[in-house]
């Protein structure tokens, strides 16, 4: 995802707060992790805290992973994404 994408999500979960909160927080909380992923990788690999660096860097790439999983569940028809459509 691009930074722009990730702008356009923002300012989605922003204009629908009323109408989707579980998907706000959801993104929140996903956001939070990826902040946690950046600012913990390097800080892990410093202390050579090994699995800990491994988890970290696994959290950069939570919401483009959420995405991704959001995406494929749409096309499916198994669960119905309105904010989807910003991305493509």
């Amino acid at each position: 995802m691009t930074l722009d994408q990730f702008q356009e999500l923002r300012q989605w979960f922003l204009r629908h707060r009323g109408d989707h909160p579980m998907e706000g927080h959801v993104w929140t909380t996903l956001l939070t992790l990826w902040m946690v992923g950046w600012v913990g990788a390097p800080t892990a690999w410093l202390l050579q805290w090994d699995l800990a660096a491994l988890g970290a860097v696994l959290l950069v790439f939570a919401p483009g992973r959420y995405v991704a999983w959001r995406d494929r569940l749409h096309r499916r028809g198994r669960l119905r994404c309105d904010w989807i459509t910003l991305l493509r």
